[in-house]
């Protein structure tokens, strides 16, 4: 973009014209279904906040008692006089958690993942990402100089022979010269990675395998640490893994649990890591506090999954079509962004908030309502939400057909 007041003034417009303008909405309340938004009242699916731990009283409290004893700030990065207490301990206590040797906070989930791809890949490495992955995933990739291939949505098939394409030397070297890479759960479509096959093909070619599990952690496997655990998948069998704690967890920041050796060259080389504050102590021990509930209060994830269910076997009925998904993200596909739009503001106008994704955050022609559960949610307001998507989607086809 030149520097050109005209040009920007363009950029803009024209954004406006394509239904792709956004800006962001001013919450006046705390987390939780029922919230106050640009001075409206709303039921809300479309937060991350899938175990509704965000303004759960045993993490406020943590976050308090430590704010008093360690202040507001940490002051300074891990590596001088930032890492506290309570962030070692928190490490300690997510690598327990996962099941790794140990685990690395950083103070975003982008952070993480730029930081760990980039502190593993060279210039002329191979990196095997899936063509759904996450921006900062993708961003990463791009940052890091490695020769990027994106591999259909899934396709273990495709990938596989991607790696076949490699020169014969490379296919030998191990852990050097490729990685795949790729969401556990995916933000937009809410299904899941063949993580165990994943795996299979990593291990036959020695390639890196990297899971951002940000959408499975707290909400997935027996005690809910994650998707790997669901599919009883070792840290042999996936060394790098990377969630977020600002979703499930309630909090905010993100870590990367793998070997002893792995963390600490990652700790020596992170630039995300090394070059950054650490994130406010309070932080740390609330989040202590959310793998203390996530792990004893299993009723959540029970109730999640029921509500799931039961949106599910409502939308059915409908006939409103949704994509296949068994998570707590639930999309409806529907194309077109201003449709997409439309169909948002009819349950804006009901009262329920439910967010339209539309290009680039989904491809061209896949603009969708993001439906989102939390273990807050009532059997009630999925009620209220099947009338309302009711309601939009018949004054919608109605207006079509007019």
């Amino acid at each position: 973009m030149k520097n050109d007041p005209k040009l920007i003034q363009a950029f803009l417009k024209e954004k406006q014209q394509q239904h792709l303008y956004r800006k962001p909405r001013i919450s006046e309340s705390a987390q939780h279904p029922l919230m106050q938004i640009d001075g409206d009242k709303y039921l809300t699916f479309c937060s991350n906040d899938y175990l509704g731990l965000a303004n759960h009283p045993d993490l406020i409290n943590a976050f308090k008692q430590a704010a008093d004893k360690y202040g507001v700030g940490s002051g300074s990065a891990h590596l001088i006089n930032g890492h506290s207490i309570e962030h070692q301990k928190l490490e300690e206590e997510l690598a327990v958690f996962t099941g790794r040797d140990r685990a690395l906070l950083f103070s975003t989930g982008y952070m993480a993942n730029l930081g760990t791809v980039n502190a593993l890949l060279d210039r002329g490495d191979s990196l095997f990402a899936d063509r759904l992955n996450h921006a900062s995933l993708i961003d990463a990739g791009l940052l890091s100089n490695a020769k990027m291939k994106r591999y259909a949505h899934a396709d273990v098939g495709a990938l596989e022979k991607l790696f076949k394409k490699l020169p014969s030397t490379q296919q030998k070297d191990s852990f050097t010269n490729s990685m795949i890479l790729t969401d556990g759960v995916f933000s937009m479509d809410g299904d899941e990675a063949p993580l165990q096959d994943l795996a299979t093909v990593a291990k036959k070619y020695q390639a890196w395998l990297m899971v951002d599990d940000a959408h499975g952690f707290g909400v997935l496997g027996k005690t809910g640490a994650g998707q790997l655990q669901q599919d009883n998948l070792s840290q042999d069998d996936v060394p790098v893994l990377m969630a977020t704690l600002g979703k499930a967890a309630g909090t905010a920041g993100a870590f990367v649990a793998g070997s002893e050796d792995l963390i600490e060259y990652l700790t020596q080389t992170a630039r995300t890591f090394i070059f950054t504050t650490a994130m406010p102590p309070s932080i740390a021990a609330a989040t202590r506090a959310s793998l203390k509930v996530i792990a004893e209060e299993s009723w959540r994830r029970e109730k999640l999954n029921a509500l799931i269910n039961q949106f599910k076997q409502g939308a059915e009925q409908l006939g409103i079509e949704l994509m296949p998904s068994n998570t707590a993200i639930q999309p409806i596909l529907l194309g077109s962004t201003e449709r997409s739009l439309k169909l948002s503001k009819a349950l804006s106008d009901q009262g329920i908030l439910v967010s339209a994704i539309r290009p680039p955050t989904v491809p061209e022609g896949q603009s969708r309502l993001r439906v989102t559960f939390s273990a807050s949610h009532t059997d009630k307001q999925v009620e209220q939400l099947l009338t309302a998507l009711e309601n939009a989607f018949h004054e919608n086809n109605r207006n079509t057909h007019e």
